[in-house]
């Protein structure tokens, strides 16, 4: 892979991990994966498969998918939608960038509609992690401190509200809203 880590080449990777894994829904068995073959690269490689990580975790900083992931979950903290968001891009970049840019289409995945039924919540830390992890892995040490900076933008101010307000939900995400009913 003499290819320079660039957006479509970390999906392209996300994806490879997803074909490698029994269960390509299972965010933690993505994640182990995705570890293993970034750990095949250079350390620098690496660094940049980091910075194209939290972009994608600023891209996804939004309020209307913090709100589908807290009927989701049951409630989403800070942490909590970190995981999340985890979870959503070891499902890979079409559904990613899906519910980027409707976060009411992830009640069409069969994932949410099973978490849905079964009560489970939908979480992906260990995604977060596979770039310290491969860097360690490949070279015996951390990763540089300082190798990139992440930067949320400011949540919409429409969406400042109690996401425990089901009527509010339902009119602005009602299929999340009726696999969650109130």
């Amino acid at each position: 892979m003499g290819l320079t880590m660039d957006h479509d080449r970390f999906w392209r990777l996300i994806d490879q991990a997803r074909r490698q894994a029994a269960d390509p829904t299972d965010a933690e068995e993505v994640a182990a994966r995705a570890s293993t073959l970034l750990a095949g690269l250079e350390p620098a490689e690496i660094i940049r498969a980091g910075k194209i990580l939290w972009d994608l975790m600023a891209a996804s900083y939004l309020a209307p998918l913090w709100a589908a992931a807290y009927q989701i979950n049951g409630g989403c903290s800070d942490d909590g939608f970190d995981y999340f968001r985890g979870w959503l891009i070891a499902q890979g970049r079409t559904t990613f960038e899906d519910a980027i840019n409707d976060p009411d289409s992830l009640a069409s995945l069969p994932t949410v509609q099973q978490a849905a039924a079964k009560g489970w919540d939908l979480e992906g830390e260990a995604i977060l992690t596979i770039v310290w992890n491969a860097y360690q892995t490949a070279t015996g040490s951390e990763p540089p401190h300082n190798s990139f900076t992440i930067r949320y933008p400011d949540l919409d101010p429409e969406w400042n509200f109690d996401f425990g307000d089901h009527e509010r939900i339902a009119a602005r995400l009602p299929r999340i809203a009726a696999l969650y009913p109130a």
